[in-house]
């Protein structure tokens, strides 16, 4: 099986984007054969971004202000949100310690990960083997057996605690306790803005994701004087197109911008959230804007048909793994009569499987990843809530919605040719990376595609495409 976040053991080594590239200082991100401005000041302009503005704003409008008195604790961040009291949402009892904290500590598991003798491993992750046996009985639809072994595994992992691994197995058998018993939890949103904000805070993760798709767009629509318009398959809370308002907001040619959003049926309270603070912010800075929020069952019917376009505009498409799951690829064959100047493809998620089993394989992989990461940077409260209103999340769509095979493939067979990120976006990357205080993060390329890297795991992966 190919992992789709591949470590040392399964792929070439990426290339360190700082042992490669030659010092680059543009003076603006539209303007990049500008003359050169001090490093310093360059990474004042990128990171001190206006998707952490667009945060306290959601919090903002939701009487969510951060507390005015600074926390006496001189450990403590001042831009991390105060989270109430631990609820009953999940139980808090701890758990039976393990020596070993990722999937890929495991023994034999890094060898061959989809052919692993479970009888092989340590006797502390039986929980590994009876995931897999639940996900196994999803697919064979064997519901009965499925019920029996999710009671034992509540006996065994009956709270997020422990180390990663047994954390993101927690998540990963509360999700498919959904598939099996067809409940749902709608999680908290303000609970859930809270979480979003303290993860850009305190992690690059959710930066880089924004930042290299929106460079992306940037570049290719550099010089337009029009109208660009943005098809976006997974805008969350729309913080990182607040940064991509400020930026063409500074252009000599300021275009107007358009967003289509596509989004699921249940995202009626964020879309009016991201209307209102997007369009504010624009009018702020004086900003021709729209947004338009495009319902997936929509696009699932007519594909494009269901987005509108008007004549003149350049187009970009920002693509997820997400769309993939619940589409299929077919839908990049109707891409091309749009003439798009760029798509991209943002894939934060790790999730490429086409069964229960390769999903439980891989994401517990992935998800205790990003969980060490987590704790690197200290731990506590906000990293439970993280982990409850963001990550948690993505686990249920993942698992609930199989990859289509093949997307990479399907791009190229639909006429699309990968293209390299910019020197600007590299250097921004570098950048964050550098601001971060967590060692562990690296920036990477591979093939023209920029990954953000904890140790020799991606965790995100960003490639930009065009016909």
């Amino acid at each position: 099986m190919k992992l789709p976040f591949p470590t040392s053991n399964h792929s070439p080594k990426a290339t360190s984007i700082a042992a490669t590239s030659p010092p680059y200082e543009p003076k603006s991100v539209l303007d990049l054969r500008g003359s050169p401005s001090p490093a310093t000041e360059l990474e004042d302009h990128v990171l001190i971004s206006p998707q952490l503005e667009e945060w306290d704003s959601l919090m903002r409008e939701l009487g969510l202000q951060d507390d005015p008195n600074p926390n006496p604790n001189p450990n403590s961040n001042p831009n991390l949100p105060d989270f109430p009291p631990p609820t009953n949402s999940f139980d808090s009892s701890p758990f039976i310690s393990t020596n070993f904290g990722l999937l890929s500590d495991i023994p034999n598991y890094t060898q061959n990960p989809d052919t692993a003798d479970v009888n092989d491993w340590n006797p502390g992750f039986d929980y590994v083997d009876e995931l897999i046996r639940l996900a196994e009985c999803l697919e064979t639809n064997s519901l009965q057996l499925g019920q029996i072994i999710a009671v034992r595994l509540n006996q065994r992992l009956h709270s997020p605690s422990g180390k990663p691994l047994q954390r993101a197995a927690f998540y990963f058998k509360e999700a498919l306790r959904t598939l099996l018993t067809g409940s749902t939890r709608s999680p908290d949103l303000i609970d859930t803005i809270k979480a979003q904000k303290t993860f850009s805070t305190i992690s690059p993760i959710p930066m880089f994701s924004g930042f290299t798709a929106t460079q992306a767009v940037l570049d290719a629509v550099d010089g337009c004087a029009t109208s660009v318009h943005v098809v976006d398959f997974e805008i969350g809370l729309g913080g990182h197109w607040a940064s991509f308002i400020r930026e063409i907001s500074e252009a000599r040619a300021k275009p107007a911008l358009r967003i289509s959003a596509l989004v699921t049926e249940d995202f009626s309270a964020e879309s009016a959230l991201v209307r209102e603070n997007l369009t504010q912010f624009a009018r702020e800075l004086n900003v021709v804007f729209e947004i338009d929020f495009v319902p997936i069952r929509n696009f699932e019917c007519v594909y494009f048909n269901s987005v509108k376009f008007r004549h003149g505009e350049k187009v970009a498409v920002v693509l997820s793994p997400a769309i993939f799951r619940r589409v299929g690829t077919g839908f990049l064959t109707d891409l091309q009569r749009l003439s798009p100047h760029v798509v991209v493809h943002v894939d934060g998620e790790g999730f490429g499987a086409v069964s229960y089993r390769q999903a439980v394989i891989e994401g517990l992989e992935f998800y205790s990843t990003v969980m060490e990461s987590l704790e690197a940077g200290g731990g506590g409260e906000w990293m439970r809530k993280i982990e409850e209103y963001v990550v948690y999340p993505k686990i249920v769509e993942g698992v609930g919605r199989m990859g289509a095979a093949g997307w990479r493939e399907a791009m190229v067979g639909a006429g699309l040719k990968q293209v390299g990120m910019s020197q600007f976006a590299e250097f921004q990357a570098e950048c964050l990376v550098r601001r971060v205080q967590v060692r562990g993060f690296h920036v990477s390329k591979r093939h023209g595609e920029m990954m953000l890297c904890w140790h020799d795991r991606v965790l995100v992966a960003t490639s930009a495409w065009r016909f």
